[in-house]
């Protein structure tokens, strides 16, 4: 493949920013370093945020104040740097609170990503909740993140995982969705978008319909909180958690929000320092939310980067950035989907900036490889969504998938890089 791609036509016309409704991108692509190389030549055009987003000059500065300033252990220390530290760690706790409205800050649990709040979930809630016979249910577009704890607790437990089904556009469909509800249902777990697909799920409904049945609702936010307002408590979830790389901030980086209920009657996930009140060789109590869930010394460094990217956000305004990538959505798969033997993969009604194709005769590997000869950078593969794939009957799939610095013109890159393709295979 590096021959064939070595022999590709030279450059693809550079991308141009544009201004969408006073949204100027242009403006915001300088606050981005990493978007200023060169990938073998050509302009980096920057197609896989939904694996993790570029961080913009003021969360890499937030880092690095800490570090350079107030690197210091959290929590108990008495010395100046210990408490600006904690200061910042906490404040960016709060700021995370009003981000997506939690009634507390008690109620946000630093983790180290999505991944580690579900699994956080699974051990804690769902090993004294779940027993022989219970059920979880999920649905067929989930990440493996969502799927592999919970057959790990449905094995240790002898529980039933229930999978809702969607349609050939990457829909749930609801009503089979309701009639796999039943007495023995003891959690939903549920993507607020595919990440594999883009297909953003009917979630009010799902968890009202889960609330008649008292039973309790996880959300796995990992790709909606970059591109949706989420308010917890206007959707009622149970728990909801999401990554910090996704939205602009640092990787290790995650936050688990649960109600204060749930979260005081869970017991912890892990011991050691910091989770404790007191600890004697007879007996441990435990601290109070948030950091029962928090043993160890955190990510201090991660919180604050986290922080400073949802201030980011914020002062940019999340409907400015939904509308900004609704509309590359909308502009990429009209583009994409007019070339010759491109097939659409996940046509929902309700989408949010990904957009999953196959090329007739050309495996998605393939156009990954030669795209980045031309400094273009997509996913493919099956997104660690392997379900979704066989839905599909499909290998893999080519994922472009866009953020709030991305342009029509990077679109029109795209394009030409797949004509590209074409040709290399024709």
């Amino acid at each position: 493949m590096t021959s064939v791609a070595r022999r590709l036509p030279t450059v693809l016309r550079p991308p141009q920013a544009q201004n969408i409704g006073g949204f100027d991108v242009e403006k915001l692509r300088r606050d981005f370093p990493i978007l200023k190389q060169k990938i073998r030549g050509r302009r980096l055009v920057y197609l896989d945020n939904a694996a993790t987003s570029q961080k913009p000059q003021a969360v890499i500065d937030a880092i690095s104040h800490y570090y350079e300033r107030d690197n210091s252990n959290v929590h108990r220390g008495v010395h100046y740097l210990s408490e600006r530290a904690t200061e910042e760690f906490e404040n960016a706790r709060q700021t995370v609170q009003r981000f997506i409205n939690a009634a507390s800050a008690s109620e946000i649990i630093f983790t180290r990503g999505t991944t580690e709040g579900i699994n956080l979930v699974a051990q804690t809630y769902g090993r004294t909740h779940v027993g022989p016979g219970d059920e979880i249910l999920v649905t067929a577009l989930e990440h493996h993140s969502n799927i592999v704890p919970w057959q790990l607790l449905r094995d240790e437990k002898g529980a039933k995982l229930r999978v809702a089904p969607v349609n050939d556009s990457g829909e749930l469909l609801l009503e089979e969705f309701e009639k796999l509800l039943s007495p023995r249902t003891n959690i939903v777990a549920v993507t607020h978008i595919s990440n594999a697909i883009g297909t953003v799920i009917p979630l009010r409904q799902i968890i009202e319909m889960a609330h008649r049945r008292n039973v309790p609702v996880l959300v796995d936010g990992a790709q909606a909180v970059p591109h949706l307002t989420v308010d917890v408590q206007a959707l009622d979830c149970d728990f909801y958690t999401f990554s910090s790389h996704k939205l602009y901030g640092p990787t290790g980086m995650g936050v688990l929000y649960g109600k204060s209920a749930l979260l005081d009657a869970m017991p912890p996930y892990q011991g050691g320092g910091d989770m404790i009140s007191s600890v004697t060789f007879e007996k441990t109590t435990y601290n109070k939310l948030p950091y029962k869930f928090e043993a160890g010394t955190p990510h201090v460094a991660g919180a604050i980067g986290l922080g400073a990217a949802i201030d980011y956000v914020n002062a940019l305004g999340i409907e400015n950035l939904a509308a900004h990538e609704h509309d590359l959505l909308a502009y990429a798969t009209e583009k994409v989907s007019a070339l010759p033997g491109i097939r659409v993969i996940g046509t929902a009604k309700e989408k949010a900036a990904v957009l999953s194709f196959m090329l007739d005769g050309v495996h998605p590997h393939d156009v990954g490889t030669i795209l980045d000869q031309e400094g273009i950078a997509i996913r493919t593969g099956h997104h660690c969504a392997q379900p979704v794939m066989q839905r599909f009957e499909v290998p893999a799939t080519a994922r472009a998938s866009f953020a709030l610095y991305n342009t029509r013109e990077e679109v029109d890159v795209l394009v030409e890089g797949l004509q590209r393709v074409q040709e290399v295979f024709a």
